[in-house]
This record gives structure tokens, C-alpha cells and sequence, in this order.
């Protein structure tokens, strides 16, 4: 039973410490977190950059975003070290050119929010901080624009679940 234990011990610290790294060429951005990467062997990946939440299209300072990370990494070859993926089957990812981490040069440049649900690296909320005190990229909007993506997300969702009447219905 302790070797058993043991095991399932290691089994999962080693689950938790295994990342793969994929080399690839960015051959599409699909918004400010989100490309595809075709590796040597001619396999198109869909990466979604871990630990950062970009503004969706359709919101403000989506396209910016999406424009700030392929301006970085569009027809570059970069390095995805991932473990994971998300529910959506995407490899969630950080982002390397060479020596530069791009999630974090997205979050430096002030194009991404740190994603705090997700986040474990303090390094991002410092950059974050920065970008925010310096008013860089998205920081730069009214306040009233500034939206977390995923509260944007989740007020799109609610208004498609029970959309407002334009008038009220006829008793």
C-alpha cells in the first residue's frame, strides 16, 4: 500500500512538472491571445498564451490586441512551453521568441490584463502594474471602457441568455 502511494505521489508531481515545448512558425492571430502555430512537421496548433486575457474582438481595444501580437510574433518562430489545455482544446502556453517571453511583453506593453483565475506568476502583476501606472495600450482608454475580458464575456453571455425586450410584452 506505501509503495502504491508513493507512486501515485510521484505519478502526479511529474504530471505537474512535465511541459512540452512546440517550435513552430505563427502563421495566423486570431485575436490578442490566441494564434496557430505550423510546426517543421507541417502541423497546425491552436495556442492560447497562458496567464493573460487580451480584450475580445468587439470590445474595446480588441483589435489593438489582436494587432500588438501579431505585430510581436506573426511569421516568427517561436517556442510554446505548455502542460495543459483549455476546454476548448487549445494548448495553453507561454509564448517564447528566442529570449523574450511574449505573454509578458503583452502584458508590459499594456495590450493584456493578467488573467488572475489563471495566473501563478507575480512577475505579471508587477508588469501589469507598470503598464497601468504608466497608461500604455488598453490603460490609456476611459476607465469606463476598461472592462476585464472575462467580465465582458460573461455580460455577452448573459445578455444572449435572457436579451433585454425592447418593449414590453402585450398582456
Amino acid at each position: 500500500m506505501k509503495n502504491i502511494l508513493i507512486l501515485l505521489i510521484t505519478g502526479l508531481l511529474s504530471a505537474f512538472s512535465w511541459a512540452d515545448d512546440i517550435t513552430g512558425r505563427v502563421v495566423s492571430v486570431h485575436d490578442g491571445d490566441t494564434l496557430i502555430l505550423l510546426t517543421p512537421e507541417q502541423k497546425q496548433i491552436k495556442i492560447r498564451l497562458a496567464e493573460i486575457d487580451t480584450p475580445e474582438i468587439g470590445q474595446p481595444y480588441g483589435n489593438q490586441a489582436k494587432k500588438a501580437l501579431a505585430d510581436l510574433v506573426f511569421d516568427q518562430t517561436l517556442t510554446a512551453r505548455s502542460n495543459q489545455k483549455d476546454r476548448y482544446g487549445r494548448v495553453l502556453a507561454q509564448l517564447y521568441l528566442g529570449e523574450v517571453w511574449i505573454n509578458a511583453e503583452m502584458v508590459k506593453q499594456g495590450d493584456a490584463w493578467v488573467y488572475r483565475q489563471h495566473s501563478r506568476d507575480p512577475r505579471l502583476l508587477a508588469f501589469e502594474t507598470q503598464a497601468r501606472e504608466e497608461k500604455k495600450g488598453l490603460w490609456a482608454l476611459p476607465e469606463s471602457q476598461r472592462v476585464p475580458p472575462w467580465e465582458w464575456r460573461k455580460s455577452r453571455w448573459t445578455q444572449r441568455k435572457h436579451p433585454p425586450f425592447l418593449s414590453e410584452p402585450a398582456p
